[in-house]
């Protein structure tokens, strides 16, 4: 019988789906899965690779099916030995590489719960999401292991050659026995409004889910050849750009250390890429860059999540690689439950749009008072989860035709560069800096990264306030949550706006911003 990988158009989606057959493209059951086994055991032929990754340095790594299942394997039985439990966290603060992917799926193999965690974290930055998940090991690099001496948290192991040579001794084999509903990854947000980000519970049956958007929002299909640039740190790198293609056998393009465009130009062509998803900036990157006419391409489709797209960027990109650069729209709570599906000859595109809902999923965008909006009215979009509608705190509209279009955050969550951080998170680094007496953050619009992050600051009295002080708040930020969560933008001013329970009144400082703006326009 076709599976729903043999169909390509939106026509046939909204026939032909149904989430009996999602579970068709895997070996597991409602009862027992592994992501382990789907996303690399069970595509474990000589030959078949699994993974391109393109290092910042220049140099590529290839990693087969083959030897990702016995590497993995090996890491699972290591943790046996060292008496890590099914069920017991694993945290992985690695750049994309053979030990991240084997600690990875080794991890979740063993029914141990892997945590993956941004490589550009502070010490601060890791002990709150330690803290809050309490892993039995934190495996990294000596550089990041020695930043973190004295750490008051897990046991912190190096990733060296060293270690990768001792995982050699252990059996090549491993047999998951890991039902569907053991929780198997704890994916961390990159920031809400609460001082703590969350961290989303994912099951081994969470990859069944994420075929969803995989088919119709990157618009997977076994014969591609995929890359995603983004961490898989993150929910887009993780499901969208690893879990997702690897579980359908797809060779996978990952990118490792510092972004750099040419860099990233150069694999998409060497690798014969056919299918690219990125964020928003890495496209204006490319854009900007001035190059893509320098590096062959063999793409067909492209798509981009995380914020969005201006029209010059999105029409320049389509004009460079002569494809539709297609949005897809979710949280990492409830996915992508909007997209512009790759890859289908008979869905219209249309610029600007957050495209339409994915099969099987109910969206609206309602009212105050949970009444639907008229088409074009503005509101905020919400999802049908569990006969409940589910915020996702985004102001939008629908046109008459159906499709959605973002009209901005509905609450103080700043998405930079497709980065989304807390102001709240900030705002308390900042106030550990012995020159802020009071702290306010908000983002600002900037041509590069969609906001950028721009903070208001009650200086300590007597303080000062020159750009070496500035300097300095930045770096103190930036090395304690994480290199890309500090504010670019800082104004000393002699208060902040309070709203009458006393609480920053982050709206004001936004209005006030866009006044500023508006006289500079």
């Amino acid at each position: 019988m076709p599976k729903l990988t043999d169909y390509t158009s939106y026509a046939d989606a909204q026939r032909l789906f149904s989430t009996a057959r999602l579970w068709d493209l895997f070996d597991g059951n409602r009862e027992r899965l592994n992501i382990g086994h789907e996303c690399v055991d069970r595509h474990a032929v000589p030959g078949r690779v699994a993974l391109r990754i393109a290092h910042a340095d220049g140099q590529d790594e290839t990693i087969s099916f083959v030897d990702l299942a016995i590497w993995s394997s090996r890491f699972a039985h290591w943790l046996a030995d060292q008496g890590v439990a099914p069920g017991d966290r694993v945290a992985i603060m690695l750049e994309p590489s053979l030990p991240f992917y084997a600690a990875l799926f080794g991890s979740v193999k063993h029914g141990a719960i892997a945590v993956p965690l941004f490589t550009l974290f502070g010490a601060d930055g890791v002990r709150l999401r330690t803290q809050d998940c309490s892993p039995t090991l934190l495996l990294t690099t000596r550089e990041k292991a020695d930043a973190l001496a004295g750490f008051d948290g897990p046991r912190v192991v190096v990733a060296d050659d060293a270690f990768m040579a001792g995982l050699a001794a252990f059996p090549d084999e491993y047999k998951p026995r890991t039902a569907a509903t053991d929780l198997a990854i704890f994916q961390y947000t990159s920031g809400t409004t609460r001082e703590m980000p969350d961290a989303i519970r994912h099951t081994h049956r969470a990859v069944v889910v994420v075929m969803n958007a995989a088919l119709y929002g990157t618009g997977l299909r076994p014969r591609d050849r995929f890359f995603c640039p983004s961490s898989p740190a993150w929910g887009h790198g993780l499901w969208h750009g690893t879990l997702a293609p690897l579980a359908l056998g797809i060779e996978t393009g990952a990118y490792a250390g510092r972004f750099d465009t040419d860099r990233l130009l150069q694999a998409l062509g060497e690798y014969r890429t056919t299918n690219l998803s990125a964020a928003a900036t890495h496209y204006r990157m490319m854009k900007n860059s001035g190059r893509i006419g320098d590096f062959g391409t063999s793409l067909r489709k492209l798509s981009f999540t995380g914020e969005p797209i201006d029209p010059e960027t999105s029409l320049f990109i389509q004009d460079a690689f002569r494809t539709k650069l297609c949005s897809m729209y979710g949280t990492t709570e409830v996915g992508v439950v909007l997209a512009n599906y790759p890859g289908a000859a008979d869905f219209l595109v249309k610029e600007g749009a957050l495209g339409r809902p994915v099969p099987g999923v109910e969206v609206e965008v309602q009212r105050p008072d949970g009444s639907r909006c008229e088409p074009d009215e503005l509101g905020e979009i919400k999802v049908r989860r569990h006969d409940a509608w589910f915020p996702t705190k985004d102001r939008g509209r629908v046109d008459s035709d159906g499709y959605f279009y973002h009209a901005g955050r509905a609450d103080d969550v700043i998405i930079s560069a497709g980065w989304t951080m807390s102001a709240v998170e900030i705002e308390n680094a900042l106030l550990r800096h012995p020159a802020v007496q009071a702290a306010a953050v908000i983002g600002v619009p900037d041509a590069l990264r969609g906001l950028v992050v721009k903070a208001f600051i009650v200086p300590v009295a007597g303080h000062a306030t020159d750009d070496s002080v500035v300097a300095d708040i930045q770096s103190f930020v930036r090395t304690r949550l994480s290199q890309h969560e500090y504010p670019r933008l800082v104004a000393f001013v002699a208060d902040l706006p309070r709203t009458p329970a006393g609480k920053i009144n982050r709206k004001a400082l936004r209005d006030q911003e866009a006044i500023q703006q508006r006289k500079h326009a």
